[in-house]
């Protein structure tokens, strides 16, 4: 099969990357192992891209997109259907983010079979104006009847499009398992953390995170351990400013890191914390599970399907119900080791890469 793919930033990861990178990382490398074609598109921002032409047998192209948040995809996203159609790169598109889902129209109307993933609910992220919201909820529309099929990460999400458009959807996890090297390297030293003396958190800074209850929680805790927030805002804004007028000096920011060096910084963690109000099957989220590393998640569903009772849970948006299970991390370490075991097992076996990939390519070759 000949596959194109985009509605990513950039494989290997850039600056600005999250979980569709990652996704992006593991599964069209495993495709292409499999005997198939795949080229994936790229976005070039002014200061962060990978100048590569290829990725583990993944040909890369690369088209420069708009620095404003939200517009930025719609124009790398028509690019890329353009070279698709013009160049007839491949005869499969797989598209990232249903607010991509336009594309779906011209993609189809030219031979092409479309597949979309959809990883969470678009319209209920607070980092959307009112008017991009509009626009997620129409494109929801067209997701839903439009691609050849659509994927979910998470059996939530599928159950609310169901519910709305009367249509059944395919359901393909993502994978937890890594590869980590053996040695810590020297990423612990750079950013000056000790092995199991801080809590981690790996994601953009954008406010449906959560950091905002994070840092006021793990400030408010008895822990003496320090705080590591990798990442920062895929765009400037005053959200991320906002994040750092918040720490004190056991918090730190050490920026993006990518690849071996942040399965090092989460398998080093004394615990890892997901705050996000809204999420899809968090890839983080699965591969700290895969780790063996302790786990606290904010309440909602899809963490809640993902750890099930494999972590300590906290009321979405509460920052003193986070507090308590920092204090509880601190105080009964023993018990969160033992959920991370059970964690682990339930990454391993339910949650597998190879498996991903077989199943996006039975759906791809019989729909």
């Amino acid at each position: 099969m000949r596959i194109a793919a985009f509605g990513f930033r950039s494989m290997p990861p850039a600056k600005g990357a999250a979980g569709a990178d990652k996704f992006a990382l593991e599964l069209f490398p495993r495709i292409v192992a499999k005997g198939h074609a795949v080229i994936a598109y790229n976005r070039r921002y002014k200061d962060a891209f990978i100048d590569v032409d290829e990725y583990k047998g993944v040909k890369i192209k690369t088209f420069s997109t708009s620095e404003k948040t939200g517009f930025d995809t719609l124009l790398h996203s028509f690019k890329c259907t353009w070279d698709i159609i013009v160049n007839n790169t491949a005869d499969i598109v797989h598209i990232q983010n249903g607010g991509n889902s336009i594309w779906a129209l011209p993609l189809r109307l030219f031979g092409k079979k479309v597949f979309i993933s959809q990883d969470g609910v678009d319209w209920k992220r607070d980092k959307w104006t009112w008017y991009a919201k509009l626009y997620l909820k129409i494109s929801a529309f067209i997701t839903a009847y439009l691609p050849n099929e659509v994927i979910f990460d998470n059996v939530i999400a599928k159950k609310l499009f169901e519910d709305k458009f009367k249509r059944q959807y395919k359901f393909i996890p993502f994978g937890s398992e890594v590869e980590v090297p053996a040695e810590n390297g020297d990423v612990l030293s750079k950013f000056n953390l000790l092995k199991g003396e801080y809590y981690l958190f790996v994601g953009r800074f954008i406010p449906d995170k959560g950091l905002h209850y994070l840092i006021p929680a793990f400030k408010n805790s008895v822990s003496n351990k320090k705080l590591a927030l990798i990442g920062g805002s895929p765009n400037p804004s005053s959200y991320e400013q906002e994040i750092i007028a918040m720490a004190n000096d056991r918090v730190i920011f050490p920026g993006f890191v990518y690849g071996d060096d942040t399965n090092i910084l989460m398998r080093n963690a004394y615990c890892y914390i997901q705050p996000s109000d809204v999420e899809g099957l968090s890839p983080v989220i699965l591969t700290v599970m895969g780790l063996n590393v302790p786990l606290i998640v904010s309440d909602i569903e899809e963490n809640r399907y993902a750890v099930q009772d494999t972590a300590r849970m906290f009321k979405k948006g509460d920052i003193n119900s986070l507090t308590e299970q920092i204090n509880f991390c601190e105080e009964h370490y023993d018990d969160m080791k033992a959920l991370a075991q059970k964690a682990c097992i339930r990454a391993l076996s339910v949650f597998n890469w190879d498996k991903v990939a077989d199943e996006h390519l039975e759906l791809f070759a019989n729909s």
